[in-house]
């Protein structure tokens, strides 16, 4: 994109308060024989995309409308895979990790939960292509898929009852071609912005440190581009803070993206997504250390907070982020997805993201 500071959000956008259809596992082709179902859906999808547009989006998303409303707030997040890939029990069960977990971390990974695996993985059916489609049809601007929670985050929450699958890392490895695929049927369809959301690369500071080698692996295999459609997308990668009803997971995340971020820099993706607004651009100086080749969009709009940011303040946000970025390599997002928020705060937010960067483009000397 030839914008100077292109502005999106994360990926997720508050449901209409009339859209009560819930997809429950089910195949969003199956759900979709329904038509007040396949209406309801494609009428939330263009409200999002119309919220997006209005309030001055440059890079669009379909709101992931296709999320249910699970526990966490956004607990589809993890549950819309787990339900659609074969080997998988439907029960949610206790948080593997919850035993170790403290204060309100503790509350997080019982609102997330974990899974049985039973047996062999298999693809079934995630959709992304077509849920693609739905959005593009809908908007001229460019819309980005966002695909996650990702293999790492997902293997994590883990309970091996049977199969052939013995650990975390195994069961990365298969999920990971599992998404490889998706993203693969996207690139086909013409997406050009695929965003991997995978919180996985928090997992080294709770399991110790030859976990980055597994993290870095499994993400360059799930992004790997494949045939002759892949070269004109651009793939992200967004690991944010966690959020769980607006809370961090701050055991997890302790030491922020300075322990992390740069045992990452030559992963094989195009752009990091990364939470900056709730701390108030802490550590953005690591930005400056970023291989010259990677983009990073940052986050300018706190979504754990009600507030709404005033137009000035999101600008000084960018102008700290530009003390150690160039321009050229910067996208502008929100921290998170906002879904968890209600739509009128969510709406505002997306404007001040946008005349935040209108502003400061007027002062780099883009009249756009």
């Amino acid at each position: 994109m030839s914008t100077l500071l292109p502005t999106t959000m994360v990926g997720s956008y508050p449901r209409p308060s009339w859209f009560h259809h819930q997809l429950l596992g089910r195949d969003v082709l199956e759900a979709f024989k329904l038509a007040a179902h396949a209406e309801a859906y494609q009428d939330a999808v263009r409200v999002a995309l119309r919220d997006q547009e209005l309030a001055g989006l440059d890079i669009v998303t379909d709101g992931q409308m296709w999320f249910d409303d699970y526990q966490m707030g956004i607990g589809s997040f993890l549950w819309y895979w787990f339900e659609r890939i074969e080997g998988f029990g439907k029960e949610k069960l206790p948080h593997p990790a919850r035993d170790k977990a403290q204060g309100t971390d503790a509350w997080a990974l019982d609102e997330a939960g974990g899974v049985a695996v039973y047996g062999e993985l298999r693809r079934g059916p995630l959709r992304l292509a077509e849920l693609f489609r739905i959005a593009q049809r809908n908007t001229d601007r460019p819309v980005k898929a966002c695909v996650g929670a990702g293999p790492v985050q997902l293997s994590t929450l883990a309970h091996f009852k049977g199969g052939p699958l013995a650990d975390r890392y195994q069961l990365s490895e298969a999920l990971s071609d599992i998404f490889r695929a998706e993203i693969e049927e996207l690139r086909a369809a013409g997406c050009r912005h695929v965003q991997l959301d995978d919180l996985g690369a928090w997992i080294p500071n709770l399991s110790g440190e030859r976990d980055f080698a597994w993290v870095r692996e499994i993400v360059n295999r799930t992004v790997a581009a494949e045939g002759p459609v892949s070269g004109g997308s651009r793939t992200s990668w967004h690991f944010c803070l966690g959020n769980a009803w607006g809370n961090r997971m701050r055991g997890m995340t302790e030491g922020g993206y300075r322990r992390i971020l740069p045992r990452y820099a030559e992963v094989a993706v195009d752009e990091f997504v990364l939470d900056f607004a709730c701390r108030e651009m802490a550590d953005a100086e690591l930005l400056a250390d970023l291989p010259k080749d990677k983009r990073v969009a940052v986050g300018v709009i706190d979504v754990r907070t009600l507030e709404v940011e005033p137009v000035e303040l999101v600008a000084e946000r960018i102008r700290k982020v530009l003390r150690h970025i160039a321009p050229q390599r910067l996208t502008l997002t929100t921290d998170c997805g906002l879904k968890q928020l209600p739509r009128p705060c969510a709406r505002e937010k997306l404007k001040s993201l946008a005349e935040g960067a209108r502003l400061v483009r007027r002062e780099l000397g883009e009249t756009r």
